[in-house]
């Protein structure tokens, strides 16, 4: 017989977003009732895969097993979330249980769908298919990028949005283009970047100086274009595109590494819920994190229909937020607003060099150092390999919230 449990805070997901709420409620609210749902044994910090693919980062530093960054005092489910029933305050899990709670926060991030790209997941990790978004295959890129020699062609793909970081697709491109160029042979090789968008990136602040990077390595930017199909075995890929000029149309190109940005989707118990909107997001307030029709719920990263970049970055904006606002109902008073859709993105340029890419809704630029945001530094590549993996590690996923303020009234442009 199903069992059943009642916790004050029910959080679904025990990724980023999960193990921030939690730690961050526990030291405001240390005697809540917190339990988090989460099926995965493993943690990873995401943001170096892009890293671990160049051969700069070994996969290993990227994990932590999750038991160890559930905070104390703060009860671990190790199951999955199956249904949602927001009207009877209640979540079903897999193996049947029942659990019901006074505030639901979900943060169960957003699948990788393989499946959209016709072959791509009976092709992945081998014939010079890889990929910088799964842990198990994300190695496979460094393998790729150092057999890559003289003559031969890379391609990169970018999906249509949204999904999580979207800087990820471009900065392998540009990392292994770097990788080429101190290898000498850039340009013998042939390397093609296909996007989805009719932009590079959709900042357009970044998105003038990420041409000018591309241009700069030879790389060609093919643009409103989707990759619908992978042979592996003859080592093409398909796009169809996309723009109004010769939409639909399909084209077929070879390749001898080919990195894929998946396609991603909210989770099918999150698309089937009360709780999604018309896209299957689950649906907040942009500003408070709340949910439109469900008072006591509330949604972060990577599943919540925020318009915002998903990146950790928000996430650590967005939690401070959720705690908040979750601290006010239960001391009866209004919520407020408090997230204005930050987002970073370190873009990795070369080895030694990133892009600090820092916004908010609406694409305003946002930095925090008193840097030109424009430009490669070499400060943007340490805090990418360095700096943030021991906030986060040590800061964010142990509740700690203070952090420079970003600059909304920055006023530049491109130089």
């Amino acid at each position: 017989m199903a069992g059943s449990a009642h916790h004050q805070v029910l959080v679904v997901g025990g990724g980023t977003a999960g193990i921030t709420v939690a730690a961050i409620l526990k030291r405001r609210a240390p005697r809540a009732d917190i339990a988090i749902i989460e099926p995965s044994p493993d943690h990873y910090y995401q943001p170096a895969f892009t890293l671990v693919g160049a051969g700069i980062y070994p996969l290993a530093r990227t994990r932590r097993a999750e038991e160890n960054l559930i905070p104390v005092g703060v009860r671990w489910i190790r199951d999955a979330a199956q249904i949602f029933e927001p009207e009877k305050n209640t979540v079903r899990l897999k193996n049947g249980d029942a659990l019901t709670y006074d505030f639901l926060v979900v943060c169960t991030g957003v699948k990788l769908d393989w499946g959209k790209v016709a072959g791509l997941a009976e092709t992945l990790g081998k014939n010079g298919v890889c990929s910088n978004y799964s842990p198990a295959h994300v190695t496979y890129t460094s393998d790729c990028l150092q057999k890559l020699k003289a003559g031969n062609r890379a391609v990169f793909t970018q999906p249509p949005l949204p999904f999580k970081c979207p800087g990820a697709p471009q900065k392998i491109a540009y990392l292994t283009a770097d990788h080429l160029r101190r290898q000498g042979i850039l340009q013998d090789c042939s390397l093609n970047y296909y996007v989805h968008a009719p932009v590079i990136f959709g900042v357009p602040f970044f998105a003038r100086e990420l041409v000018k990077i591309a241009a700069r390595y030879g790389i060609n930017v093919h643009y409103q274009h989707n990759l619908v199909a992978v042979d592996g075995a003859t080592k093409t890929a398909t796009f169809e595109k996309v723009g109004e000029q010769n939409k639909g149309e399909r084209i077929t190109v070879p390749f001898d590494m080919l990195h894929v940005s998946p396609p991603q989707s909210p989770p099918e118990e999150i698309r089937s819920s009360p709780l999604a909107n018309a896209a299957g997001w689950v649906e907040v307030n942009q500003n408070t994190m709340q949910h439109i029709r469900y008072p006591n719920v509330f949604s972060l990263g990577d599943v919540a229909s925020t318009p915002n970049s998903k990146t950790a970055a928000a996430v650590r904006k967005q939690a401070p937020v959720v705690v908040s606002n979750i601290l006010h109902m239960m001391g009866k008073t209004a919520v407020e607003g408090g997230y204005d859709g930050y987002a970073s993105c370190p873009l990795t340029t070369a080895m030694g060099k990133a892009i600090l890419a820092e916004f908010i809704y609406g694409g305003k630029v946002t930095p925090t150092l008193p840097l030109n945001p424009a430009k490669e530094h070499w400060v943007g590549w340490w805090i990418k390999v360095t700096g943030l993996p021991l906030m986060y590690w040590n800061y964010m996923l142990k509740g700690y919230v203070w952090f420079p303020k970003h600059n909304t009234d920055f006023k530049g442009d491109v130089a």
